[in-house]
C-alpha cells in the first residue's frame, strides 16, 4: 500500500489534548506534507531529529509545509518530549505498540535472543549490539563523527549559548572554538548535544520509554506533495541513521525552503 494511504487511514492519540484524531487532519491546507515516523520518543534519533526541525523551523511556514510526527510511547512520553525539544505537541502523535511502523514495514532492528530471556532483556541485548554496529550500518561511523567534527556540517552551538544538563560543567559555545574554529561542526560539538540528550532520557526513563519491547525499532521520513504523491522517503537502516545525509539531515527539504523564500519575495 502507498504510504500516503496508510497515513490517511491512521488515527492516533494527539499529544496536545489526548484526543484520537486523523494523522493528516488539516494537512490539506499545505503545499507539502512531511510525515516523520520516529522510534521510541526517548531514542537518540527522535530527539536529534526534533532538534534539527526546531533549528530550521522558520524556513517552512505552515502553509508551505505541514509537519506531523509519530513516536512510540504514550501521552506522558509525548508531553515530556515536547517540553524538552520544543516540538509542537499539536503535531505529535503517539503509537504505543509500533503498529504503524509495522504497516510501513520499517526496520524493527535486530531480533536475536537467548532462551529464557524476557522481551525486555531481549530488546536491551539487541539494542546494545546495534549500538556496537551489529545490524545497524553506519552507527559507529556516525558516533565517531560526533567526536571528530565535520566540516560539511553547520556549526551546531552558538558562541554565546550555554550548554547545561550534562555531567560536565556548564559550557559556553565559544569553548568549541578551541577545538578548531567556527562556522562548521567542531570536534565534540555534536557529541556534547547527544550527551545532553542521553542524560535527559536516562533521568526520565520510565516516562520516555513506558515499554522497552520496541527499543530497537527504527523509523522513517516521508515527504508528499498536496496530492499525496510521494516525493521523498528515507527508511532508517540503524541507530543514528535517521537521514541519508547526517551532516545536513534536512537537506532534502532545501527545494521547499527555496520555493518558500521565492514566494515570500514575490
Amino acid at each position: 500500500m502507498n504510504p500516503y494511504n496508510i497515513f490517511h487511514q491512521t488515527e492516533l492519540q494527539r499529544v496536545s489534548d489526548g484526543i484520537t484524531r486523523p494523522l493528516l487532519e488539516n494537512c490539506d491546507r499545505a503545499s507539502y506534507i512531511l510525515i516523520l515516523v520516529w522510534p521510541q520518543l526517548g531514542d537518540f534519533d527522535s530527539l536529534e531529529y526534533a532538534w534539527w526541525l526546531q533549528r530550521e523551523a522558520k524556513k517552512w511556514p505552515p502553509e508551505k509545509l505541514a509537519i506531523r510526527a509519530v513516536g512510540i510511547g504514550d501521552r506522558a512520553s509525548g508531553t515530556k518530549f515536547c517540553e524538552y525539544t520544543g516540538f509542537p505537541p499539536q503535531h505529535l502523535f503517539v503509537e504505543p505498540n509500533a503498529e504503524l511502523h509495522k504497516q510501513l514495514k520499517l526496520y524493527s532492528g535486530l531480533t536475536l535472543g537467548l532462551p529464557g530471556l524476557s522481551v525486555t532483556l531481549k530488546a536491551w541485548l539487541n539494542l546494545i549490539l546495534m549500538c556496537a554496529g551489529f545490524g545497524s550500518p553506519g552507527t559507529l561511523r556516525e558516533v565517531f563523527r560526533g567526536y571528530k567534527g565535520d566540516r560539511q556540517a553547520p556549526q551546531l552551538i552558538e558562541d554565546d549559548e550555554i550548554i547545561q544538563g550534562t555531567p560536565l560543567p556548564a559550557l559556553k559555545g565559544s569553548f568549541f572554538k578551541l577545538a578548531g574554529g567556527s562556522g562548521f561542526q567542531r570536534p565534540f560539538e555534536l557529541a556534547t548535544l547527544r550527551l545532553r540528550n542521553m542524560v535527559e532520557v536516562l533521568s526520565n526513563w520510565q516516562t520516555y520509554v513506558p515499554n522497552s519491547a520496541y527499543l530497537t525499532q527504527r523509523g522513517g521520513t516521508f515527504l508528499f506533495d498536496s496530492k499525496g504523491e510521494l516525493l521523498y522517503e528515507h527508511r532508517d537502516p540503524g541507530i543514528l541513521g535517521f537521514a541519508a545525509n547526517m551532516s545536513q539531515p534536512l537537506s532534502f527539504l532545501s527545494a521547499i525552503a527555496t520555493d518558500s523564500l521565492t514566494s515570500t519575495q514575490n
